[in-house]
């Protein structure tokens, strides 16, 4: 049998762990017998000492207790979070657009203003990213599947609603720097492969 943890080890390792901010309910009834609200006290207080001078603070939030990035690591460790974003084809970030501002769309409605064929991965990239899902059908021939985005969409964007979208405009001018990396005759590829791909209008 493992010896006990103390209470300041086992509540570091859940806020280490834990992808959501704890409450301090959930803290004390994490030991046997459940910490008193003032024991509670000094346990943070112990942890937050413990983590000074460090790239990691222990902070209060109106969610409850955390651990985040110290503001002297940030921009650091944010050129790491840069290099880990994916970058995406201008078939799917031209589709995306469309989407969110013609929503809800079938991919006919997609083909009709892209003017090319959309391909099944186009879509399937942006389902697996969680951006776009179904949420219904078009009461029409072959009954299409209309997309739309999803919260996950306003959440990685930081809108409140879709209203606060920025011109698309100002969308195109994000997207495009990055576009403008792509191999030469990726552009053409991707017209290709989408042509190829192209099917019927299903999910």
């Amino acid at each position: 049998m493992t010896d006990k943890l103390p209470p300041d080890a086992l509540i570091e390792a859940a806020l280490l762990t834990q992808a959501e901010p704890l409450g301090e309910k959930a803290m004390r009834e994490l030991c046997e017998p459940p910490l008193s609200a003032d024991k509670l006290i000094d346990v943070l207080a112990v942890l937050k000492t413990r983590w000074q001078s460090r790239a990691l603070e222990l902070v209060h939030t109106h969610e409850g207790w955390r651990f985040q990035v110290a503001p002297a690591a940030f921009e650091r460790l944010g050129s790491l979070q840069e290099q880990r974003t994916p970058r995406y084809s201008r078939a799917v970030m031209e589709t995306l657009a469309i989407i969110a501002y013609q929503q809800p769309v079938t991919r006919g409605d997609i083909e009709a203003i892209r003017g090319v064929a959309v391909s099944q991965n186009v879509m399937q990239t942006l389902q697996e990213r969680g951006w776009i899902e179904v949420i219904g059908h078009r009461d029409s021939i072959g009954r299409p599947a209309l997309w739309a985005t999803t919260a996950v969409f306003l959440s990685d964007l930081r809108l409140e609603s879709l209203n606060e979208l920025p011109p698309l405009t100002e969308l195109g001018e994000l997207v495009l720097p990055e576009l403008a990396e792509l191999p030469a005759g990726e552009a053409e590829k991707e017209t290709e492969e989408s042509v190829s791909d192209a099917g019927p209008e299903a999910t």
